[in-house]
């Protein structure tokens, strides 16, 4: 990339107020990071979750938004691990094509201990017919975090978390089950944003009607630690 745009003599970053990202040295394995308007754009490429847990920065901070290029045992759920490993998640809006029965163990095992809050999911038309032991084992989960379950014409991946320190989304092309291949994700660890998508999940109107609790409403007037 170069160090400036100029167009006819303007030189477009100044004039923008952009600063030029430093080239990417060889031992930095092509990873180039950004700062514009305070926020931090980071992009990532990992293998492994634990590939995953080197090369991400733990310290979230409002305005951050990550890139990340992945293959092997990633999947939107290491991601969501990411986050709780910083913070106790109060409210999750998971939405997904399909996942992995493990996973709601986990998510109950972390919800037991006290890591976990409300839960709420947001599913496909075909998730009950086609995996029916984890969707049984959503019912019993929500019956106990108070959450919620929504079936309606789904193909998102997407969590809208918000946690004791930061709210963050996580959008995804992968589902919460692991799949060897290539997927995108962005974390981005920004408040109005998450609001937004908890907002817009709570307005959806579901098939089925033995849904569990009320739609969330977002806690509201929380600062930022």
């Amino acid at each position: 990339m170069s160090d400036s745009l100029n167009l006819d003599g303007l030189d477009l970053s100044a004039a923008l107020g952009v600063q030029p990202e430093p080239e990417a040295r060889p031992d930095q394995g092509g990873i180039r990071v950004s700062h514009r308007m305070g926020a931090r754009q980071l992009w990532r490429k990992a293998a492994s979750e634990k590939a995953l847990e080197d090369a991400i920065n733990w310290h979230f901070r409002e305005g951050d938004c990550y890139h990340c290029f992945s293959f092997g045992d990633v999947d939107s759920f290491s991601f969501f691990k990411m986050v709780l490993r910083q913070q106790p998640i109060r409210y999750a809006a998971i939405s997904t094509w399909c996942m992995a029965g493990e996973d709601v163990l986990d998510l109950r095992k972390w919800h037991e201990r006290g890591l976990v809050g409300r839960v709420d999911f947001f599913l496909g038309e075909i998730f009950k017919g086609s995996y029916p032991d984890v969707y049984a084992a959503v019912k019993e989960f929500i019956a106990e975090c108070g959450g919620r379950l929504v079936i309606f014409r789904n193909h998102s991946k997407v969590m809208a978390i918000e946690g004791e320190r930061f709210d963050c989304l996580i959008e995804s092309s992968a589902n919460v089950n692991t799949n060897p291949r290539s997927e995108n994700t962005v974390v981005t660890v920004d408040r109005e944003l998450t609001a937004q998508y908890i907002r817009l999940f709570s307005e959806i109107v579901p098939f089925n009607k033995d849904c569990g609790a009320e739609p969330y409403i977002k806690s509201e007037g929380r600062k930022p630690p």
